[in-house]
């Protein structure tokens, strides 16, 4: 039970990380836009967030073509079986070291809950991010497409987009912090082997 496994490919990690260095830059970049500091400037704010959105979409479309291609897709089957165990260990068993109703295994890395957090992160949040982010920037820069669009229910959605990936970022952060020790997942995203 205690055997190590080898669950997160060399891709994987690498674009677990790009990730958090993308996420992390859009985020800045955008408080900054939004006016929230002052760091760089807007001008050169504006220029690295859409750097960062076309690198990010070009990134995911591989990703995409990654888990296409490989099979991983079926780890993000969304599945109910056992979903009441795993939330019970979430809100209570967890506090008192129960061990976790399902475990990672190589044919089976998410549990249910994960597998549907991960499924609307993956195939709806982010997509709809990165539209609304092309939408809002191709309607400010050419008056002609998509004439009649409100600019600004455009950026309404890219922001509440930015916000629930915000949510679940510091969710995320908090759920590696759970596993046998403090820094055991997080040891595991750099690595690939998860106890």
């Amino acid at each position: 039970m205690n055997q190590p496994l080898y669950l997160f490919t060399r891709y994987e990690r690498l674009w677990h990380w790009f990730q958090v260095v993308i996420i992390t830059l859009l985020m800045v970049t955008g408080l900054e836009v939004h006016g929230s500091f002052t760091l760089m400037g807007f001008e050169k704010a504006v220029q690295l967030h859409n750097y960062c959105g076309i690198a990010w979409a070009v990134a995911f479309a591989f990703f995409v073509f990654w888990i296409a291609t490989t099979g991983e897709w079926k780890h993000y089957i969304p599945t109910t079986r056992k979903m009441a165990l795993v939330i019970r260990h979430y809100a209570v068993g967890i506090f008192k070291g129960e061990p976790h109703p399902v475990p990672a295994t190589e044919r089976r890395k998410h549990n249910p809950l994960q597998r549907i957090v991960y499924l609307v992160f993956s195939a709806v949040l982010l997509p709809a991010q990165m539209v609304t982010g092309f939408l809002y920037d191709t309607i400010n820069t050419r008056t002609d497409f998509m004439a009649g669009v409100p600019l600004q229910t455009i950026a309404i959605l890219h922001t509440l987009c930015a916000l629930l990936i915000l949510a679940f970022v510091i969710m995320h952060v908090y759920m590696i912090t759970t596993g046998p020790t403090v820094f055991s997942h997080l040891k595991a995203m750099i690595t690939g082997w998860e106890r």
